[in-house]
């Protein structure tokens, strides 16, 4: 069986991507490693994914990799480049930030993609990863995780999805979720919207799957 570690920076995205592993690739031998003082860390230093946030990526991927990680996957969008870091480190597995293929299918649409993120530095780290001259409309819905870490799912779903609303108007033609805690607000976001909305948890499974069949 394949090892997969699953890396965490938010304690609500390890429910909807072992959700997705259990339905999409049961056979799937998974462990979840969560650091939720990571993106806390990120938002109050003001430091940016400076040279100690970078460090700390690499010993999270280190240690899974002893363990037997076949292949990684980050499950928190604002650390892009610490992850393609520990990408070029551990170049013999493979390494998946969460959003690398629903960026991918996102780009086969057409028109204006609307980007929706509940953690704003998400907003900052992310725009970079799509392709050059990619159209993209951003939205932060405010207060949506301080919602979801009080417990209140349902104001962050409607937070989520008057978002979606937003873009729809502003002439977007799909919605994209950036981060995998956001995946439960997609049904609410699609009737909000009337648009596709693409979430990070389905096509990251996907993409793991096939990149470790490859590297076998």
């Amino acid at each position: 069986m394949t090892r997969i570690a699953l890396v965490h920076a938010l304690s609500h995205s390890v429910a909807p991507i072992n959700e997705a592993f259990a339905r999409d690739w049961p056979d799937a031998v998974r462990m979840n490693l969560l650091d939720d003082s990571l993106s806390a860390d990120l938002a109050r230093s003001g430091g940016g994914l400076d040279a100690s946030m970078h460090e700390r990526f690499q010993r999270l991927a280190q240690y899974a990799v002893d363990t037997g990680a076949e292949g990684i996957l980050f499950t928190c969008s604002a650390f892009g480049p610490c992850i393609e870091a520990v990408a070029r480190r551990h170049a013999g597995i493979p390494v998946l930030k969460p959003n690398e293929a629903m960026i991918d299918e996102a780009m086969q649409g057409e028109g204006r993609l609307g980007l929706i993120a509940t953690f704003a530095p998400t907003l900052v780290s992310m725009p970079p990863e799509f392709p050059a001259g990619a159209a993209l409309e951003l939205a932060l819905a405010e207060g949506a995780l301080d919602a979801l870490n009080a417990g209140d799912v349902q104001r962050h779903d409607a937070l989520i999805a008057a978002q979606a609303a937003v873009l729809r108007d502003r002439g977007c033609t799909r919605i994209a979720l950036a981060q995998f805690s956001m995946a439960r607000a997609s049904a609410v976001s699609a009737e909000a919207s009337g648009l596709p909305i693409l979430t990070t948890v389905d096509s990251a499974v996907r993409a793991l799957r096939q990149r470790t069949q490859r590297s076998a």
